[in-house]
């Protein structure tokens, strides 16, 4: 296997035009999409198409598949993605388990590996065993590796790359955590927070692309999400034993199946810990220190239990503690309180639930944090995620740029 830095150096990562033309080949799958269309569909003329989506086949990303009658002349060549012309990792480190999964350029899942961890050990053994996992995953495998997309807890500094005092797991603070793992790997990498991956990876499944070159019908030949997040984090380029993937609890036949998400939605996702990930507008808002989405340290009983945050009463503490106790109803209260503030104060027309602890009794979650968000103009559905959000998320940290789905803040340091 070949370690490849081609991310920075893709044709189509120097041109927004090429960028759109990519994502829409991918978002026709294998119907493909002409050239014709093509042009229509960017506003760009049939002569730059055909540059653009030259280059594209010279680099093996773009193929043919096939010929489409037409209405009049000869039939339209059109063209496809070829998913497997390059891959991206995604990582979760969550407080008790490391996920990391291989995506193609479609964002299909194709390799998967878990192990225990423990985030609040030794950080140095938490990075030798997510490069291990890493390594393991592509071994044998793919020759471009485009990047690896890291989603933990926060609090982190998205644009350096270092994580703050991470609740329950203050030794990372300070910790050059994506140049750590860039000098290990020798590929690109971006941290972020879970949530925020998870987000993101939400939001580029459900929302069309708008704005100016996409015609209404991008739906159709290639919907997706026109998300971009605020103030994208800089990529910078730089084993244990694998255990079969436990497959996640599933939803409840009973709860209600999220529809795509909107322009705007609060993720909250509760598993070993609890917070959001906000998208408002179609755009995934982390603050300028990546703060937003501190959704389980709001403070809502002023004499309650002690946080790990130092905190008394913080929706995360009284939340994780009746999930300890069994009551699950009441945790459902808890998590419905804090979404209550959320819809209130931003605004926002739903509410998706995810985590391991809400997927294992969705309808609980669903019917509690309905009855106390209380607005029937306020869906609140599991989110429609894949098996592994987090990890799927921080994958498509580095895939969105390919596809012009984020605006780069700064050029990747190369290995």
């Amino acid at each position: 296997m070949k370690w490849s830095n081609a991310g920075a150096n893709l044709p189509v990562l120097r041109s927004h035009n090429a960028a759109l033309v990519l994502d829409l080949l991918r978002a026709a799958g294998d119907d493909g999409i002409s050239r014709l269309e093509l042009a229509e569909h960017t506003g760009l003329t049939p002569q730059a198409v055909s540059k653009i989506t030259g280059r594209l086949r010279e680099d093996g990303m773009a193929t043919e598949a096939g010929r489409r009658a037409s209405t009049g002349g000869k039939p339209r060549t059109v063209l496809r993605l070829v998913p497997y012309a390059a891959h991206a990792v995604g990582l979760h480190l969550d407080r008790d388990e490391l996920t990391a999964v291989l995506v193609d350029l479609a964002g299909t899942v194709v390799a998967t590996r878990t192990r225990g961890l423990d985030l609040g050990g030794p950080v140095p053994h938490a990075i030798s065993a997510a490069a291990g996992e890493v390594r393991a995953l592509l071994a044998g495998g793919p020759e471009r590796v485009l990047g690896v997309g890291v989603g933990m807890p926060g609090p982190l500094d998205h644009r350096t790359g270092v994580p703050g005092r991470v609740t329950g797991a203050p030794g990372w603070a300070g910790v050059p955590l994506r140049d750590e793992l860039a000098e290990r790997l020798g590929v690109p990498v971006v941290l972020d927070k879970d949530t925020n991956a998870a987000a993101l990876g939400l939001a580029l499944r459900g929302l069309p692309r708008t704005g100016p070159g996409a015609a209404d019908e991008a739906g159709r030949a290639g919907g997706g999400g026109a998300v971009v997040p605020a103030e994208p984090p800089a990529a910078t380029a730089g084993g244990g034993g694998a255990v079969a993937p436990a497959s996640p609890p599933a939803a409840t036949a009973s709860a209600p199946t999220a529809a795509p998400a909107p322009g705007s939605f609060a993720y909250l996702h509760l598993g070993t810990g609890l917070g959001a990930g906000l998208v408002i507008g179609g755009v995934l808002h982390r603050g300028p220190r990546t703060g937003a989405g501190e959704f389980g340290h709001q403070v809502v009983q002023l004499d309650g239990p002690v946080c790990p945050c130092g905190n008394r009463g913080c929706i995360e503490a009284l939340c994780l503690a009746a999930v300890a106790r069994g009551d699950l109803g009441e945790a459902a209260r808890v998590l419905g309180t804090g979404a209550a503030n959320l819809v209130r104060l931003l605004d926002i027309d739903q509410v998706l639930l995810g985590g391991r602890t809400v997927l294992a009794a969705a309808d609980t979650f669903v019917r509690g944090v309905g009855a106390m968000v209380g607005d029937r103009a306020v869906r609140v559905v599991p989110a429609a995620s894949g098996a592994y959000p987090v990890a799927e998320g921080a994958a498509q940290l580095v895939l969105a740029p390919l596809f012009g789905r984020m605006e780069a803040t700064g050029s990747a340091n190369r290995a």
